[in-house]
């Protein structure tokens, strides 16, 4: 069974008509020192532009929090103080982030995370910054709804980390095709 096959009812014939992930794609992965935008900050960024479906920048940065970063974050990322003592704060990268981001579909497992912490980040440099979004997660679960999951590999995706953007080089593939083109009603405009 195809993976239009699998979408569900009606999905199809709106996935085939849908155009918006021809455009410039920003495919973006965060690791951060904790789960709360507003007291905890990024550790790492990383970004793979996307012009009709071909890899056109692959660019990653650590970054210096400016507070520790508890342990169990180091064992999760694996990115510990020493690895960041000499990495540049968050302000220093601003402008190369937004210019990556800057008028392009940002696209992110669990975006809303991803989204809202560079969002925070911008605000505390007083930069504006919005973009329309793709959740992976939501596609996922709606794309196969009776599994409960937003798995990347129900998607045929599987996750590699910031630095290792294999994902994003499954996500080429998957967005011309049939499902990738469904993905248009699970885009968030985010305009505040």
């Amino acid at each position: 069974m195809s993976r239009a096959e699998r979408m569900p009812q009606g999905a199809a014939a709106i996935a085939l008509q849908s155009r918006s992930l021809r455009g410039p794609v920003a495919c973006v992965d965060l690791e951060t020192t904790g789960g709360m935008a507003a007291h905890h900050r990024v550790i790492e960024v990383g970004i793979v532009l996307l012009e009709h479906g071909e890899i056109v920048e692959e660019w990653s940065t650590l970054v210096q929090p400016g507070l520790r970063i508890p342990s169990s974050i180091v064992t999760f990322t694996g990115i510990d103080d020493a690895m960041v003592a000499e990495a540049p704060p968050f302000a220093d990268v601003v402008h190369e982030v937004r210019r990556r981001l800057e008028g392009r579909l940002f696209v992110a497992h669990n975006a809303r995370f991803d989204y809202g912490f560079l969002r925070a980040e911008f605000r505390r440099l007083g930069v504006k910054f919005a973009a329309p979004v793709l959740c992976t997660v939501k596609l996922s679960r709606a794309l196969y709804q009776e599994r409960g999951s937003g798995r990347l590999d129900l998607l045929g995706l599987t996750p590699s980390g910031v630095l290792g953007a294999g994902w994003v080089l499954a996500l080429r593939e998957f967005r011309l095709s049939a499902l990738g083109q469904f993905a248009n009603r699970y885009i968030h405009n985010a305009q505040r």
